[in-house]
């Protein structure tokens, strides 16, 4: 028997769930993505600090206050290390957006417009990038005018049913709803000290969005993330892509054990109608889901306190000021 890797690889697109160039070349993922708080950890290791050498010229050279140059010298890092990540996959990287525009619908469609450009500039095909938002109602609107644009997207920090569909109304290529944020609430706040792989309310989050987008004919592609096990994992075998971490990788490849397809297009079924999101229905929606509402808050401020970091840390190894 063939491992379960192997295995989940014949019907899912296996995704590398981090920045570390090391073992992106080992584990030779589809496709690979980052965020702010993957970066961080990249960029303390040696194959990252000719690249901030690099972003903070590139930056200087522009021009500007100490503060533009500064964040424009973090999202060159980005693109910089996105690009060395290209030349070892055959797919596409996702590079995000600065998470303090969250709410800010304006302020995401310019860093975007910024990100692709910077990729373009660097000779990348940019059909391979994707522009990584959180998945606010903002960023949703932002989303769906790049979309317009050419410039595909990849909704992250999505934890509710009315957050997929609104991403899928607005036509977006990818949404990322993360599986073990929602089992860590569950944890948290319902007493239980586990849950069977067959109950883990992120699978079952992400099993209920696939059937919807499946039933109901969406493009939108469904990328689990932020696992917390295996088993998790082999619950979802089946969904569009997944994202993973080296460390389950490892797990995955290391057992031989049967994996059942979980999830199938073909067998999809959903008896669920939700008409137009707009702004209300979506606000409301969100308010009711006391999870979903704190998470995807805990989320966006986790991933700004790292942009905040691996800012301090660009000014503290390449002086920018």
């Amino acid at each position: 028997m063939t491992s379960k890797l192997d295995q989940l690889k014949t019907m899912t697109t296996v995704v590398a769930d981090t920045g570390d160039l090391d073992a992106i070349a080992q584990w030779r993922p589809e496709d690979a993505t980052t965020n702010p708080s993957l970066l961080l950890k990249a960029a303390a290791s040696d194959a990252y600090r000719p690249m901030l050498d690099d972003a903070v010229l590139l930056a200087t050279r522009q021009g500007g206050s100490a503060a533009e140059q500064l964040t424009l010298a973090t999202d060159i890092l980005a693109v910089l290390a996105g690009k060395e990540i290209l030349k070892l996959i055959p797919g596409v990287v996702s590079t995000e957006v600065d998470a303090r525009l969250s709410f800010d619908t304006a302020a995401t469609l310019k860093r975007a417009r910024r990100l692709v450009e910077l990729y373009d500039q660097q000779g990348v095909d940019t059909s391979r990038v994707l522009i990584k938002i959180a998945a606010t109602w903002e960023g949703i609107l932002a989303a769906e005018q790049l979309e317009k644009e050419g410039i595909r997207c990849n909704l992250t920090l999505l934890f509710s049913f009315i957050q997929a569909v609104a991403c899928a109304q607005a036509g977006t290529h990818l949404i990322s709803p993360f599986v073990g944020r929602i089992l860590d609430w569950h944890l948290a706040n319902t007493g239980r000290a586990n849950y069977p792989a067959s109950e883990d309310p992120g699978v079952q989050s992400v099993t209920r969005i696939y059937n919807f987008y499946k039933a109901n004919d969406f493009n939108t592609v469904v990328m689990g993330a932020s696992f917390r096990n295996t088993g998790e994992i082999e619950m979802l075998a089946g969904c569009d892509r997944l994202t993973i971490s080296p460390v389950l990788l490892q797990e995955l490849k290391n057992d031989h054990g049967q994996l059942p397809r979980r999830l199938s297009a073909t067998n999809a079924a959903s008896d669920e109608i939700i008409g137009p999101v707009d702004e209300k229905l979506f606000r409301w929606e969100s308010n009711e889901d006391a999870m979903a509402t704190e998470k995807l808050a805990e989320g966006i401020r986790r991933f700004a306190a790292d942009q905040i970091e691996l800012e301090n840390r660009v000014k503290q190894l390449a002086s920018v000021a």
